[in-house]
């Protein structure tokens, strides 16, 4: 018996599922590390946890970050600070700019959403419990990057991690979404968030940009197997 099929064998036994690294596509990022990318839109980036990953991936890139929340952004902007080559705002992005209530999830602020949350996602994230009600103000993507003082450089990544508003966000980005190289895109297909975008609109929507699906770096499971949620990837 060979040492991998040693190995196989006993990560089967313990339950596991074994992938090199080089198949898998946290690690590959289905392709996008071989993209330049100069700027990278983060909205919805809580403290920065994927800013900080991407920094590491693409050290010269520019960071556009945006969280509405005050403590998350608070830890976000003194990050960026250090970093020298990020800038945060402390705003939530949709398709129509003015103020509007954001539910922070007291125990998890990662989950926070313009959306309420539903008996679902609290049966299966009881962390989505414990909320209350913060003002924020809210912008339009395009507008947002029309106001910088220079027009950010290509090639483009934007993601977004908005619990459900994503289709919301991609409307008021109709300009910037015809512009970058991809689009990361988290997306429930459980029912978690009222009234929160599907699949089928944030596709339809870049795919509308001239963006094609590509396939997810990663999802989340349901103990029966089902997928709950997913990071989609559609690239140009």
């Amino acid at each position: 018996m060979t040492i991998k099929s040693t190995l196989k064998n006993m990560a089967e036994g313990l339950g596991l599922h074994v992938t090199r690294q080089s198949q898998n596509p946290m690690q590959t990022l289905l392709g996008l590390r071989a993209i330049p990318f100069r700027s990278i839109f983060d909205v919805g980036a809580n403290e920065g946890q994927f800013a900080r990953f991407a920094r590491g991936v693409f050290p010269q890139a520019t960071l556009y970050c945006f969280e509405p929340t005050p403590q998350a952004y608070e830890k976000l902007a003194n990050w960026a600070e250090a970093d020298g080559n990020v800038v945060a705002a402390n705003l939530a992005l949709g398709d129509s700019p003015g103020k509007c209530e954001i539910n922070l999830h007291s125990d998890h602020t990662p989950s926070s959403s313009l959306l309420e949350t539903t008996g679902m996602s609290h049966a299966i994230y009881p962390v989505t419990a414990h909320q209350r009600k913060v003002d924020v103000r809210i912008e339009r993507l395009d507008d947002f990057v029309a106001g910088l003082p220079q027009s950010p450089a290509a090639e483009m990544l934007l993601k977004l991690d908005v619990q459900g508003f994503e289709a919301p966000v991609l409307r008021g980005a109709t300009r910037v979404l015809s512009q970058v190289r991809a689009c990361i895109a988290e997306v429930c297909l459980d029912d978690l968030y009222q009234g929160q975008s599907s699949f089928k609109e944030v596709s339809d929507l870049a795919h509308a940009a001239g963006l094609r699906y590509a396939g997810n770096l990663n999802q989340a499971y349901g103990t029966d197997g089902h997928v709950i949620y997913l990071d989609a990837l559609f690239i140009r």
